[in-house]
């Protein structure tokens, strides 16, 4: 089978991935650190470690089915499968092990990606079968810095907060997040406009809510960055394969940022 696409020809790179050519060559260093070559004895990839990583960015981002991946770098469609299975978790963002300084500001918000798995989604207000996915991001350097585990779509922020396991990868820090998250007190939210007959916020409280607003966008505008990549707009990848997916892209970004 002939191959269309490698990543010796760097002009490609940017068109499949959004990357890029010094950045994906980041992206390869990261996850031949983290074990992505191929060491010892066994069967060997028909694609270089470059070539493997461009597959898996390219697949992110354009959403094509494995047929139509495998065409593309002359391999099979199980052959594709094996190295989005492979290589996913190595791409991803990794996890928060420790706690934050007093002085870090994290934002967080939920976004609804839509999934084939039943398993793990629920219908939700998309009217589609969707995961909840928790998303934190630094304030200061708006560089994603969590990725939640999926909940089912129908669960509220405020509840996938904590059951996604988000909230203990934000420990130490000060959390900023919309008024869905009630609840949840260690997350500083707006304050809430009101009942009808009820006296307004004074201006002070009107201000605050203002600048909250202002801050809290960032992580609205990570999220659309993020949905950039197609497959957070329809993802076909069974069990952890939508978590893996998120933080790959998560990483992608961050690197897309800082390179």
């Amino acid at each position: 089978m002939d191959r269309v696409i490698s990543a010796e020809r760097s002009e490609w790179v940017p068109v499949f991935t959004g990357l890029s050519v010094p950045v994906f060559r980041t992206l390869v260093r990261v996850v031949a650190r983290r074990g992505g070559e191929q060491t010892g004895t066994g069967r060997r990839w028909g694609l270089s470690l470059a070539d493997r990583v461009l597959l898996v960015a390219m697949y992110y981002r354009t959403n094509l089915t494995f047929r139509q991946v495998a065409l593309l770098f002359g391999i099979s469609k199980s052959a594709a499968g094996r190295v989005v299975d492979h290589l996913a978790p190595l791409l991803a963002l990794a996890p928060v092990t420790r706690r934050h300084s007093p002085d870090t500001v994290l934002i967080v918000d939920g976004t609804l990606v839509p999934t084939h798995d039943r398993s793990i989604s629920a219908s939700s207000k998309n009217y589609r079968y969707s995961v909840n996915m928790q998303v934190v991001i630094d304030a200061n350097t708006r560089l994603v810095v969590a990725v939640g585990d999926p909940a089912p779509g129908n669960r509220n922020d405020c509840r996938a907060y904590t059951d996604s396991g988000v909230d203990q990868q934000c420990r130490g820090a000060n959390v900023m997040a919309d008024g869905g998250y009630q609840g949840n007190p260690e997350v500083i939210m707006p304050y809430r406009k009101p009942r009808k007959g009820q006296p307004p916020l004074p201006q002070w409280k009107e201000d605050l809510n203002t600048v909250h607003k202002s801050v809290r966008a960032r992580v609205e505008h990570a999220l659309a960055h993020m949905k950039s990549w197609n497959i957070l707009r329809n993802c076909r990848r069974k069990r952890d394969g939508v978590w893996h997916a998120t933080r790959g892209i998560a990483q992608m970004r961050n690197l897309a940022m800082t390179g």
